[in-house]
């Protein structure tokens, strides 16, 4: 409750500390997927939409984290927005028995997302652009103990989508990639004179 988390933030222990750090790629965490089945014996392939799971960077999402010896709370909230961005989806979780998959879908466009609202005020004041495009999507296929990977690729010259799996390449619709189990993805961020390209 808010007025007991008030109190115990008055305890030493319980100060709130603040601390920056830089990052190689953002880390989303899915949901649990739900065991159940539907109406027809047909398991459920839950979805989540991209914001959702990129609402822990906009500083105000609390997620707990446990250690042998503690217990504590984490916020998070982006301070700078680089040309590239690379998102991990957590799909694996391992315990001290096996690795387990979860095969939930992320719905996420392929372009223009915007990152304003996980900046803080003062940070939204110095970036003008933080709108990103996707221009790669790493997804993994099967078992987490046996699966493979595939990739998509924008080619930049024409703007056409492309799936690689081993020596093969294929052309593919970009409405395909959404649905699959997207594993990494790479962001490329707008430039000023394509995101004025883009509104004209």
């Amino acid at each position: 409750p808010a007025e007991e988390k008030a109190q115990l933030l008055q305890n030493a222990e319980y100060q709130e500390t603040m601390v920056e750090s830089t990052f190689m790629y953002l880390t989303l965490d899915l949901p649990t997927a739900p065991l159940y089945k539907d109406e027809k014996e047909q398991l459920i392939i839950p979805q989540v939409p991209l914001f959702s799971i990129l609402a822990k960077f906009n500083g105000a999402t609390e997620k707990e984290y446990k250690t042998y010896k503690e217990n504590f709370l984490k916020r998070f909230q982006l301070t700078k927005l680089p040309p590239y961005l690379i998102f991990c989806i957590k799909r694996f979780t391992k315990n001290n028995f096996f690795v387990e998959k979860n095969p939930t879908i992320v719905n996420f466009p392929i372009t223009n997302v915007d990152l304003r609202e996980y900046l803080s005020e003062e940070v939204q004041a110095v970036h003008t652009n933080t709108t990103y495009d996707l221009i790669a999507n790493i997804v993994h296929d099967g078992k987490p103990s046996e699966g493979s990977y595939r990739i998509h690729v924008l080619h930049h010259g024409t703007g056409k989508w492309y799936e690689l799996q081993d020596l093969q390449v294929t052309d593919i619709l970009p409405q395909m990639i959404t649905l699959s189990e997207a594993y990494i993805q790479i962001w490329k961020r707008r430039e000023e004179d394509e995101t004025k390209q883009q509104g004209a």
